[in-house]
């Protein structure tokens, strides 16, 4: 009998998954998830919001909206324990939804964060244009729907996109410290703006009325604040982004948003009130200021109330740039470690350990926006609101599948919980999720965007197709389980509500 001969073994495929480092600490979190939902607007758009709302209309839209986003939470709140990865929204969907969902939810919150990211190093730009306009109305270009472009406010625009952008590239410990003192100072900063302005004298509680304007019902009101939830909060959803890279248990990351979200909404209801306070505000919204509450606030509190409205402004804007560059990269390096996006997006810098590449295409395509003017730049942010509540959606729906009624239906404990009432919590997320986009898209809303703002949705939707042609062959053909590895950290697939 002749020795049976061994058979080669078949080689296994090496799998090479590229991951960040963990730095983040949990008040550092805090600090990007707050940084992030507070930005330009809180201290630039009060008086445009009286004008939709009136003080009354906006301060309920808004605790309204960050109940609706505390709910949301809970399913960010799970997911990220359950899958500290980076990518977020891009991650959820793929559990729940697939590869195609996967891309359709990032490809928006892509949109979604380029727009916050450039809108806010404009308005950096639009506050010298205030503060000191001599400096910022130099070397005049063109005129973009209705907007002057000034060469100067271009420079100052891409000048500070370039610093946050270098701050993110060096790494999360000197971005993760400087967002948390920026915050620290802007939360400091519009407490006292509130308070020395409510205890001046002929300013109070009584110049609030009317608390909606007479043009339209309480309920048109308060429903087109609630309708910009999604992007007046958004920035909290950084938080998943930058999952991969906390140096603490990924179930903290809860509690961290819920107060982020608690922070904003207190936030945005004391800029209201600092502005309604200080004159009465139809007066105000009638004059049509360039930036109404600096107008108001300096009447009120002298040059010194200036600076420190100017100071909160500031505070907002940095930590917006820095919390969305950063949530920006980490969403294109996951998809470029999915293979959806080119290689050099999942590269990471050899000395500080940043996907430096996405950092640097993040600053660049950011840059493009402010040549466009202001009011072409606004029909991108207003339709942003609509890629947010789509990721919102795919977050809450994977949750939903994950959560179970029953604990005999949990497979994996790791990544499934029983609990009927987180589970309905989801569904309650999923249906506001798609409430806000009704409200935004349905014409007659009270919140419905525009026809410039449309037609941009129109055509970032036909570029997401062209791209997703021209890329799907080579990420259809990705076997499940690498796929599952290189979003997830995992070969497993993991048990939906549909797989039972």
């Amino acid at each position: 009998m002749t020795k049976k001969e061994k058979r080669p073994r078949r080689k296994k495929r090496v799998k090479k998954r590229t991951t960040l480092e963990k730095s983040l600490k949990p008040h550092w979190v805090w600090a990007i998830a707050l940084g992030s939902a507070i930005g330009w607007g809180a201290f630039v758009q009060p008086v445009n919001w009286m004008s939709e709302a009136g003080p009354m209309g906006v301060i309920i839209g808004f605790t309204i909206g960050a109940i609706l986003m505390m709910l949301i939470a809970v399913s960010y709140g799970f997911l990220i324990r359950s899958f500290p990865v980076s990518g977020g929204e891009f991650a959820y969907s793929f559990i729940s939804m697939g590869r195609t969902h996967a891309f359709i939810s990032a490809w928006f919150l892509t949109l979604g964060y380029l727009g916050i990211v450039a809108l806010n190093a404009s308005a950096f730009a639009l506050m010298f244009k205030f503060v000191l306009p001599s400096i910022i109305e130099q070397l005049p270009m063109y005129t973009i729907a209705g907007w002057d472009v000034y060469g100067m406010e271009i420079i100052i625009a891409t000048l500070v996109l370039v610093i946050f952008g270098f701050f993110n590239y060096r790494g999360t410990g000197l971005t993760g410290q400087i967002q948390f003192y920026f915050a620290l100072v802007m939360v400091l900063t519009v407490v006292g703006v509130t308070f020395f302005t409510g205890i001046q004298p002929g300013t109070g509680l009584s110049q609030v009325a009317p608390a909606f304007p007479e043009n339209k019902t309480a309920l048109a009101a308060i429903l087109s604040i609630v309708a910009i939830a999604p992007w007046a909060f958004v920035g909290f959803d950084a938080v998943p982004q930058a999952a991969e890279e906390f140096d603490f248990p990924a179930r903290k990351a809860f509690m961290l948003i819920i107060f982020a979200i608690l922070f904003a909404a207190i936030i945005y209801i004391l800029m209201i009130l600092a502005t309604s306070m200080a004159a009465p505000w139809e007066e105000t919204v009638a004059q049509n200021h360039l930036w109404g509450t600096a107008e108001v606030v300096q009447q009120s509190l002298g040059t010194a109330g200036l600076v420190f409205l100017v100071i909160a402004l500031m505070m907002g804007i940095f930590t917006g740039l820095n919390g969305f560059i950063m949530a920006t990269s980490r969403l294109l390096f996951s998809m470029s470690r999915a293979r959806i996006l080119p290689a050099p997006f999942r590269k990471l810098h050899p000395k500080h350990q940043t996907p430096h590449v996405a950092i640097i295409v993040t600053i660049a395509l950011s840059a493009i926006a402010p040549w466009f003017g202001r009011e072409a730049l606004e029909w991108v942010v207003d339709m942003s609101s609509i890629g947010v509540s789509i990721a919102y959606f795919y977050t809450c729906l994977t949750a939903f599948k994950l959560f179970k009624w029953n604990q005999k239906d949990v497979y994996d404990p790791t990544k499934q919980e029983a609990s009927p009432l987180k589970k309905s919590i989801a569904f309650i997320g999923m249906v506001a999720s798609f409430i806000f986009v009704l409200l935004l898209l349905v014409p007659g809303s009270p919140a419905a965007l525009g026809k410039e703002s449309l037609i941009t949705l129109v055509v970032w939707i036909i570029l997401g197709i062209l791209f997703y042609i021209v890329k799907q062959k080579e990420y259809n053909a990705m076997p499940e389980e690498e796929l599952n590895f290189l979003i997830l950290g995992s070969d497993e697939k993991i048990k939906g509500e549909n797989d039972q």
